[in-house]
């Protein structure tokens, strides 16, 4: 399963937009230009919004200096990156917009292993750690842009997540000195909702390219605006960014945790 070998091109409506042709190797389930000349894929589009808006309500939220000194970190930027560059690629279809997209989503996965490797531990760990991501996920990228073969990023990014998940699971249960039991119990159960809606996410995107015809069939048999709830990709787009948020506030709060232990 996957976009490598999934391309549904060839929509009625394809060369008929402001974006027309399509160039980009991965093309969605989702009718092309079907509801606006100027975005392919309407609700893939909007659904972006949801990465939007969780990394905006962390930069306004508590501790943020006003409009133009939003609170920012690694995290939040990479959420916001994400969100603007995947909406921009399903709305034009272009392979270089497309390339913005699935580089958005390996910064977000840098920025999510970066915050959990990394504690302000002494003695240049944290330095050593910083510089290998640093030059990593730069090379692949250009490596990846280079091929072209969009196999080499899906394989990437889920061993990413893999990574991100078993560095959490040793924080939970085998650092020591242990974190406070009351803080690794919630966090525990944040962390699971969050892996379960990645995975759920992830099960409807598949849906979404291996039963793209009857999916079709049933949106044209509810007609509009059921048939938006429908577009089993943009589920992964809200999906994946609300648990990319509760990953988030996790981090943080660890990260606080250790400041703690510091003055201790």
């Amino acid at each position: 399963m996957g976009h490598h070998n999934r391309h549904f091109a060839g929509d009625r409506y394809a060369l008929s937009g402001a974006w027309s042709p399509p160039t980009s190797s991965a093309n969605f389930c989702e009718e092309d230009y079907v509801i606006s000349r100027y975005i392919a894929e309407f609700i893939n589009s909007l659904t972006n919004l949801a990465y939007v808006y969780f990394a905006l309500r962390f930069m306004y939220g508590r501790g943020s200096r006003g409009l133009f000194r939003p609170k920012t970190d690694f995290m939040s930027v990479s959420l916001l990156v994400l969100g603007i560059c995947s909406f921009l690629f399903h709305a034009s279809l272009r392979q270089t917009l497309q390339f913005a997209d699935e580089l958005g989503m390996l910064l977000l996965a840098w920025s999510l292993l970066q915050g959990l490797l990394t504690g302000r531990r002494p003695g240049g760990y944290d330095l050593f750690i910083n510089t290998c991501l640093a030059v990593v996920f730069p090379l692949f990228g250009a490596f990846y842009v280079w091929t072209g073969k969009i196999i080499y990023h899906a394989s990437a990014f889920m061993l990413l997540v893999v990574f991100i998940t078993v560095r959490g699971h040793h924080l939970f249960y085998f650092r020591q000195p242990a974190f406070p039991a009351a803080k690794r119990d919630a966090w525990k159960a944040k962390g699971g909702k969050a892996l379960a809606m990645l995975i759920f996410g992830y099960v409807l995107w598949n849906v979404d390219l291996e039963l793209c015809a009857e999916l079709r069939n049933l949106r044209e048999y509810v007609g509009l605006p059921w048939a938006w709830f429908l577009e089993m990709h943009g589920w992964w787009h809200v999906l994946t960014a609300y648990a990319a948020k509760e990953v988030m506030e996790i981090i943080r709060e660890m990260q606080v945790e250790l400041i703690l232990e510091k003055k201790e």
